[in-house]
């Protein structure tokens, strides 16, 4: 299976950088995993939410720019789905056994995601109703992969 990334920002914090090396590098037997940045716009604080809708807009195209047309998508958002991590390994392998093997998750920046990239979303995910960094909503992210496949495999992880 070929997993994507694709997420608003660059990490800078080198522990985040380390830990998603570290879980991509462990996944590196089940699948292969891009991750891909694309650039966040700067915004002040305090914006109206035109200027918030632009903002997500110009982010949007930037992620939408980095997802192939085959590619069945899962966008991170607040008000998606909540999975258990076997719900998150059932619907990869659910994907895998339809021939799905281009699986992207979109993380979006400090504003979420814009309407084009949610249009472009076959399904909706949350990491539960409190909010998360989204810098470490990757290595979140990276790690539940990680465990979906041990989970597929039957292999043991700690608890």
């Amino acid at each position: 299976m070929n997993i994507q990334i694709v997420g608003v920002g660059k990490l800078k914090e080198k522990y985040l950088v380390q830990g998603i090396a570290e879980y991509v590098k462990r996944l590196g037997p089940y699948a292969k995993v891009h991750i891909h940045e694309v650039s966040d716009d700067k915004a002040p604080e305090t914006l109206s939410v035109a200027e918030e809708r632009q903002v997500k807009e110009r982010e949007g195209e930037r992620i939408l720019a980095q997802i192939k047309p085959d590619a069945f998508v899962i966008a991170l958002v607040l008000g998606g789905e909540l999975w258990s991590s076997e719900e998150l390994a059932a619907n990869l392998d659910r994907l895998a056994v339809n021939g799905r093997t281009q699986v992207t998750f979109v993380i979006g920046g400090s504003l979420g995601l814009g309407e084009a990239v949610l249009n472009r979303a076959d399904r909706t995910l949350s990491f539960g109703r409190m909010t998360f960094p989204h810098q470490l909503m990757r290595l979140i992210l990276v790690e539940q992969i990680y465990r979906a496949f041990k989970i597929l495999r039957g292999e043991p992880y700690h608890k």
